[in-house]
């Protein structure tokens, strides 16, 4: 039986892609927005059975008060946090706000539907890995994390980082070589190196990884690049 459900993001291309997947597979979308601070107005207003709430940084002060409000003013709608993996923090802010479950974005469409079916029926819905993960980072902390988005960002000169950007807000060839004011080759062949670099095959795999390094945010940010990177 379907689900009846909502999904936002800060990046509409990926809440939009999901949404298309779970349509395909017999769910009822109700919406598929960006940003994920108006997340609490939509769930009030349409009243979804779940909400998939896609955030890149799960430990940012403020990430989950969407979730807060939706568990105080809509409490039968449960709450799935889609995020990066997750340090501890992360996982303890989404629960402490009232979500249900955390999946990762680089979870399998039969984990995020998993995930769904458990939050309806009021269960936790989290993956015994993760919080295997999550104690053992408790346990053992890391002096220095490896800063995933960083090492991506450095591998980008400062106009991939700008195409990047614009593959993940959706422009095509033509809009990014506009918006770039180049030709329309060099665009495609800037987005083929990003590509190649980041290791995907597709602009939505681009921009899933993006955003869920939080390469993407440091990329809009206009973090300093490489000290060899040219554009």
């Amino acid at each position: 039986m379907g689900v009846r459900l909502m999904v936002v993001d800060d990046h509409r291309l990926l809440a939009e892609a999901l949404a298309s997947a779970l349509k395909l597979r017999g769910h009822r979308v109700l919406a598929a927005a960006a940003p994920t601070s108006g997340a609490a107005e939509l769930v009030v207003s349409r009243a979804p059975e779940i909400c998939l709430f896609g955030t890149a940084a799960p430990a940012e002060p403020g990430t989950f008060d969407p979730v807060v409000r939706i568990r105080r003013e809509r409490p039968q709608t449960a709450v799935v946090v889609l995020g990066p993996v997750p340090s501890p923090r992360g996982i303890a802010a989404a629960f402490a706000a009232g979500a249900a479950g955390y999946v990762r974005h680089d979870e399998r469409i039969e984990g995020v539907e998993r995930a769904m079916v458990k939050a309806r029926a009021g269960e936790a819905a989290i993956s015994p890995q993760l919080l295997q993960g999550a104690f053992a980072e408790l346990l053992n902390p890391a002096a220095q994390p490896d800063d995933e988005g960083r090492r991506l960002l450095l591998m980008l000169t400062p106009r991939e980082a700008e195409v990047l950007v614009r593959v993940a807000e959706g422009e095509d060839t033509r809009v990014i070589a506009a918006g770039m004011r180049i030709a329309p080759s060099t665009a495609r062949t800037h987005v083929q190196r990003v590509l190649m670099k980041l290791g995907v095959g597709s602009r939505l795999e681009a921009a899933a990884l993006a955003a869920r390094t939080g390469l993407l945010d440091r990329a809009a940010l206009g973090t300093p690049q490489g000290p060899d990177a040219v554009g």
